[in-house]
């Protein structure tokens, strides 16, 4: 299974009467993808993951901006509970299969989880998270992108989509443009997380994922490798 990245940000002021406003204020920085592909649907989250939704609502319809979000949101307003976005935003995404690249949605989580939410979880997993999607958008595959910062940079398998894309990126052409569309990607994370720290009081904030120990130096070393 491939790994996932996300993006955690922790909040100065951060309380029950303060996390919907800073919600939509972090939905507003939110690089999502035009409707009706942007905003697709709000979820609140009561207590932990184990408990059912409280109530969802459909965001596709309706022009639902962040305003709208964070008035459905408060009429729930609890600090036990948590706020989910599901949404898209446009990445660079290289199919294996047809070695081709797309400038296409791809699903981005959005959460706000209140302080005592899942035993207070927010305390060390961030008050606000975005599930960012799959690790190898910013970071490449098979560690063929900065590999001296790379965590496991000789990961890799005999499946045959694998064995292609290695083939294909023997192409010194063809390397260069995967160098630069992952740099695409990461330039409109780091934007975003720029645009958070102007919009909220961020205390800190910190990108992870599963495959990589420290996540944000492998993307600081694809950003600066020519």
């Amino acid at each position: 299974m491939a790994n996932r990245a996300y993006l955690r940000v922790w909040t100065r002021d951060f309380s029950e009467q303060t996390m919907i406003a800073e919600f939509a204020r972090f939905l507003t920085t939110a690089p999502v993808a035009d409707p009706p592909d942007g905003f697709q649907l709000l979820s609140v989250q009561p207590v932990d993951y184990t408990e059912p939704s409280e109530v969802e609502w459909d965001l596709r319809e309706g022009g639902f901006g962040p305003p709208e979000i964070a008035a459905l949101a408060m009429q729930q307003l609890n600090s036990d509970t948590a706020y989910i976005v599901e949404a898209k935003w446009k990445l660079w995404n290289f199919d294996g299969e047809t070695l081709n690249w797309k400038n296409s949605p791809q699903p981005l989580t959005l959460i706000c989880q209140g302080t005592g939410f899942d035993g207070g979880a927010a305390a060390t997993e961030g008050h606000f998270v975005a599930d960012l999607g799959f690790e190898h958008s910013f970071t490449g595959h098979a560690g063929l992108l900065a590999p001296e910062a790379a965590s496991d940079p000789f990961a890799s398998s005999d499946h045959p989509v694998e064995k292609r894309f290695r083939a294909w990126m023997g192409s010194s052409e063809n390397l260069r443009q995967y160098h630069q569309r992952t740099r695409e990607n990461i330039q409109t994370l780091f934007g975003w997380v720029e645009a958070i720290q102007a919009a909220l009081p961020v205390e800190r904030s910190v990108l992870t994922s599963e495959g990589e120990e420290n996540f944000e130096a492998r993307l600081d070393a694809i950003l600066a490798q020519r």
